[in-house]
This record gives structure tokens, C-alpha cells and sequence, in this order.
């Protein structure tokens, strides 16, 4: 295990958060070029760790849909910036991602 996947295993989100690290932006594809504005839009991302779950008013955890080493489909704007070990990370609520790619 790396360094910085082993720094990200201490990081445990709480309730129904998700740390995702964002998949590389595809430039070129073959031999076509992915023009910026496209490339933008390509918001992938792997799950790297997920909370227990959130609470309903009776204190109740309502299960996780995500894992970890799942590929979702993130939302353009949202999530909160992390750096670990010089290596960008996202934390988002499990309601904000927009999907689990197959």
C-alpha cells in the first residue's frame, strides 16, 4: 500500500459522506483531441472511503448505496476540496453524487 492510500484509510468520513478522488481528465482519445469544454463535463470519480451512513430522527443508520472502489458520476460543482499527501481528494454526500457507473 502507498503512503498516501494508506493516509486516506485513517480518514473515516462521518454519516453519509463519500471520499472520492476524482478520475484523470481525458485529453486525447486515440488520436482525437477532447476539446476543454468537453473534458470539464467528464466528472468520474472512485470511491475511495464512505461514512457508516446517515441518521433518521429516531437515530436509526440508513445504509450506504456506494462502496468503496465504486466508479461515479460527480456533479460540476460541489464537494469539499482535500489534499492528502500532495494527492486531491473530494468529500461529497452520498445524495449529491449522480450515479454509479457499471
Amino acid at each position: 500500500i502507498s503512503q498516501s492510500m494508506a493516509a486516506v484509510r485513517r480518514l473515516k468520513p462521518l454519516f453519509d459522506r463519500v471520499l472520492v478522488q476524482r478520475s484523470e481528465v481525458i485529453a486525447k482519445i486515440g488520436s482525437i483531441y477532447v476539446p476543454e469544454t468537453a473534458q470539464s463535463k467528464m466528472s468520474e470519480g472512485v470511491v475511495v472511503a464512505i461514512g457508516p451512513g446517515a441518521r433518521t430522527q429516531t437515530g436509526e443508520t440508513v445504509a450506504m448505496t456506494v462502496k468503496e472502489g465504486d466508479k461515479v458520476l460527480l456533479p460540476e460543482y460541489g464537494g469539499e476540496k482535500l489534499e492528502i499527501d500532495k494527492e486531491e481528494y473530494f468529500l461529497f454526500r452520498e445524495t449529491e453524487l449522480l450515479g454509479v457507473l457499471s
